[in-house]
């Protein structure tokens, strides 16, 4: 029993490095970009009105609707909005369908303009700090912050299992001194605790009007990375992320925000930086030092989660092939893909340039969010009705609960569209029409193949009454349907008049759950003395490997080779028509889907297939 105690406090630490340290790096700007955005002064009234709404936003949105209700609806213990999407269109046919993918995909594409704010600006906040010591330090902010992103980001290619194992201890210590110092705040004006009342939130809102709904635009920002709770629970599990959040987060949270609040009852002025005025000047240093490891932690969490969603987009065949690097062999969670890297750090860069500071970032913060969530909630609904079966007056109630603080954030963050704002949807819009491209292009490429297909098993049987020249060695043809004759073998047939001696047709197949033990993995069926047909399944959070797939086989009785097997690969060249026909894709379009066809991550690199073995042969293919 003690050694699953220490068992459980070592992953629920663990939990606390990786999936809190965006939420928990939002108290070095929330409530002074609440204050700042909304003109609205710094009168005792605001002051308890204003840290309200964050309380109850941290009670209702965290703690209610994630760490309660939506940290249920995982699938085999995974979580985040595309395994949502899954399990809404599980039990849906028909249109409903392709709404439900097109939410799942503008959530996912959402994330990703969220990936490109949350390290510019928490890092710019938290070398901000040195402004609170001197302000001759400002000039210098922006240099800082651009050498920590850009450190950050070139040592991803080294994998963070090494440096992961410091995040838990790192962020356990920065939300105890968050709290102590926010409890320090308290003692010296205790009246912020009526802060705890709803009504003074209510009261605000009603009081301030338009200025008090601009506002609730950076409240929001109190509660950014509550979609980490349920994105990153496959690595941690349901329990160590809810005891993390209840009995260490949400309480130094909540002290640390009174603690603001207290210090700003006191010091009306101190609302230009209230959470580093808040330390105590001779703290300052090891503070802004503590600060810095945070916001690193938090980024590190997200672009962490942007590697993961990219590579689900692939095995769900929303996104073109990429080279995906395992840097750990013992975590399969734990991947590297340069493209998303560099990308990621030049929008970064891009963003830190563009925006200057954390203050006019926080105006480009919180659409992506507060979208995610409108959106994580409406999946949440067909899920409790189809998947769970609940009565549906119950779950539409819970919906509309959900709906009604979700929906306000996300209209009073629109306002900021025009200020910065416009930079997370243009991402989101950009990568959904990516997704939805590559996915139809592909769809259209397989309905054009469909028209020259044969059965294999009359194929193969054909073969066997009028036998090819053989030659010895095994082919290994891989191909997308395994009950129709691979492209590539016709096309070896055709040309080379040739048949190998043992002939594989391999179909790598992604399931619509995170991951597939390897006892269930391989499917294979002899279909003539010469064809063996396998059927590999894999999970949309794993990836496949040739070399691995070779060793279940083996282990079922058919042993190949390596240095006696062509691997043989269908590689089709796309060619952009001058008039496109109805239903498929306009020309511009077209375009795009070339590009990322030719662009795209080789099956030979990301199969892991030895180059010298691979035999490429494909025809021309008019979309």
């Amino acid at each position: 029993m003690r050694f699953q105690l220490t068992a459980n406090s070592a992953t629920t630490l663990a939990a606390l490095g990786i999936v809190y340290g965006d939420i928990g790096t939002s108290p070095l700007y929330a409530l002074k970009e609440s204050f700042r955005a909304s003109s609205i002064d710094a009168s005792p009234a605001n002051v308890l009105g204003f840290v309200s709404l964050i309380i109850w936003s941290l009670l209702l949105i965290v703690t209610l609707k994630y760490v309660l209700f939506i940290l249920r609806a995982d699938n085999d213990g995974e979580g985040g909005v595309v395994v949502l999407m899954q399990q809404a269109i599980k039990n849906l046919k028909g249109k409903p369908v392709w709404l439900i993918m097109m939410m799942g995909l503008t959530g996912t594409a959402l994330f990703y303009g969220d990936a490109m704010i949350t390290p510019a600006v928490s890092v710019l906040s938290a070398a901000e700090g040195l402004t609170v010591i001197s302000e001759s330090f400002r000039p210098y902010v922006m240099p800082i912050a651009l050498s920590i992103l850009f450190t950050l980001f070139f040592i991803q290619k080294k994998g963070t299992h090494k440096i992961g194992t410091l995040f838990g201890p790192i962020m356990l210590l920065w939300f105890s001194a968050i709290a102590l110092i926010g409890l320090f705040q308290i003692v010296q004006s205790p009246k912020i605790i009526l802060a705890f009342n709803p009504y003074y939130g209510i009261q605000f809102a009603i009081t301030h009007g338009w200025e008090g709904f601009i506002g609730l635009g950076c409240v929001v920002l109190a509660v950014t990375g509550a979609e980490a709770l349920y994105a990153d629970m496959g690595h941690f599990g349901r329990k160590p992320i809810q005891t993390a959040w209840i009995k260490i987060v949400l309480p130094s949270l909540l002290l640390n925000y009174l603690g603001q609040g207290a210090l700003i009852l006191r010091h009306p002025l101190a609302i230009k930086n209230p959470f580093f005025l808040s330390v105590p000047h001779w703290l300052l240093i090891p503070f802004i030092i503590l600060a810095t490891l945070a916001t690193i932690i938090a980024s590190q969490a997200v672009i962490a989660g942007a590697f993961s969603l990219t590579r689900q987009a692939i095995q769900l065949g929303f996104a073109p092939r990429m080279t995906i690097i395992h840097t750990n062999n013992q975590e399969v969670g734990q991947i590297y893909l340069p493209l998303v890297n560099w990308l990621l750090l030049t929008a970064v860069t891009l963003v830190v340039l563009v925006f200057h500071d954390s203050e006019h970032l926080a105006s480009a913060y919180g659409i992506a969010v507060t979208g995610t969530m409108v959106i994580t909630t409406l999946l949440f609904c067909i899920v409790m009705i189809k998947n769970w079966h609940w009565p549906i007056p119950l779950a539409l109630l819970l919906t509309l609960i959900f709906l009604s603080f979700d929906l306000i954030f996300f209209s009073s963050n629109l306002l900021k569209l025009i200020h910065g704002g416009w930079f997370p949807v243009m991402v989101a819009l950009i990568v959904v029409t990516i997704f939805t491209t590559w996915r139809n292009g592909k769809i259209q490429i397989k309905r054009m193949h469909q028209t020259n297909e044969y059965a294999l098993d009359e194929f193969v049987q054909n073969l066997n009454d009028y036998p090819p020249q053989i030659v010895s060695g095994n082919a290994v043809f891989m191909v997308a349907d395994p009950f129709n004759v691979p492209r590539a073998l016709l096309h070896n047939l055709k040309h080379n008049k040739i048949l190998h001696n043992y002939n594989v047709i391999l179909t790598i197949k992604t399931k619509e759950v995170p991951h597939i033990p390897d006892s269930e993995r391989i499917a294979m069926k002899q279909i003539g003395p010469r064809f063996t047909r396998v059927i590999a399944d894999y999970g949309f959070q794993e990836t496949a490997d040739i070399s691995h797939i070779l060793k279940l086989m083996a282990e079922q009785g058919i042993t190949l080779d390596t240095m006696e097997t062509s691997f043989f690969l269908s590689n089709d060249s796309i060619v952009v028509a001058n008039k496109t026909k109805p239903g498929n894709m306009g020309r511009l379009r077209a375009r795009l889907f070339k590009w990322l066809y030719t662009n795209s991550a080789s099956a030979t690199s990301y199969y892991h297939i030895p180059a010298n073995r691979v035999v490429e042969l494909g025809a021309q293919v008019k979309i």
